[in-house]
């Protein structure tokens, strides 16, 4: 069993603690004895971080992990002030996303609308990448992008390769792990992003993990501009988010990827072009695909698989994807 330190009873922000069942010997003393008064105490912020100082150096993750935990739950009942500033002069990457969390867990809760956003101004302030990606950290599968802001987009932008990378994996998980694909402005504010980036790993990997199944029309037609990116990783990107678009938007979309399709000197981005084709139409999609074929003869087989797999009439997209890399498997 992992024994760890207690903490003191002030950084949980208890009001006092509750005197011990007496013995049968002391218990006639105790009935004479006057009652003791008790009295609240305001949880300490520097009397809880002390505390978690200490328990960092613990080689239990799992204590650690409390220690975050502890932090972040005593938010709401830590003086905001004193919170704040402990958080707006530490130094300590680790440290910081340990407050910058509980600022955060303030907003989530209801208790101060604008303590995230103390959060989002350090991050754009402060000069140490090291500290901008922890308090990044802070903010992720939260609802940072409906109350930040363009912080990502301007993020997407930050000079700091780390902090690129940090924002592009807040917005994957908020979509992911927050809105489950389903939040059009969560989506809409991770295509901003996308765009916005001049980095074309953050762009790519974005686009490539991010639902668009619920995005606007003006996001759609970012989605478009970037198919004519000179990456080859950022056009593959982008016909790939391409293919699951609002029902409205499907027409417009395969237009302009078999358009495209002629053109394209990359035989990768030629083949998320045909998925996404693909996407978009379901059987409905066979006949273009069948004009298309002639255009790469080494992608022939390519697109017979996919011909093959929505000639079965499947309705869900996934049991396609499965029947297609089947048949491309199969002897």
């Amino acid at each position: 069993m992992i024994r760890t330190p207690s903490l003191p009873l002030r950084a949980l922000g208890l009001a006092a603690l509750l005197h011990l069942v007496p013995t049968a010997a002391s218990a006639q003393a105790a009935s004479s004895a006057p009652m003791p008064t008790l009295r609240a105490e305001a949880c300490s912020v520097e009397g809880l971080m002390d505390s978690i100082r200490r328990g960092l150096g613990s080689k239990s993750a799992a204590y650690r992990k409390y220690l975050h935990t502890l932090l972040r739950e005593s938010a709401v009942t830590l003086p905001e002030a004193e919170l704040r500033a402990a958080y707006e002069r530490e130094t300590d990457p680790v440290m910081a996303e340990h407050l910058a969390a509980a600022l955060v867990a303030r907003t989530e809760r209801g208790a101060d609308p604008a303590a995230m956003g103390v959060v989002a101004k350090r991050i754009l302030d402060e000069r140490e990448p090291a500290l901008r990606v922890a308090s990044l950290r802070a903010l992720r599968r939260t609802s940072a992008t409906e109350n930040t802001g363009d912080l990502y987009e301007r993020l997407a932008r930050d000079a700091s390769p780390e902090v690129r990378q940090e924002a592009a994996t807040n917005l994957i998980e908020d979509n992911q792990f927050v809105y489950s694909g389903h939040h059009g402005p969560a989506a809409d504010a991770a295509v901003t992003s996308a765009a916005a980036s001049p980095d074309p790993k953050v762009t790519a990997r974005i686009l490539d993990n991010v639902s668009t199944e619920h995005i606007s029309a003006e996001s759609g037609e970012r989605l478009k501009s970037l198919l004519r990116s000179d990456d080859a990783s950022v056009r593959a990107a982008a016909a790939n988010a391409l293919g699951a678009v609002p029902s409205e938007q499907m027409a417009g979309s395969r237009e302009a990827l078999l358009a495209m399709y002629r053109d394209e000197p990359d035989a990768g981005v030629r083949k998320m072009l045909l998925q996404s084709i693909a996407q978009l139409g379901f059987a409905g999609a066979i006949p273009d695909l069948q004009r298309l074929r002639g255009v790469d003869p080494s992608l022939a087989p390519e697109v017979d698989a996919w011909i093959r797999a929505l000639g079965l009439g499947l309705q869900e997209w996934s049991l396609i994807l499965r029947e297609k890399q089947r048949l491309q498997q199969a002897p």
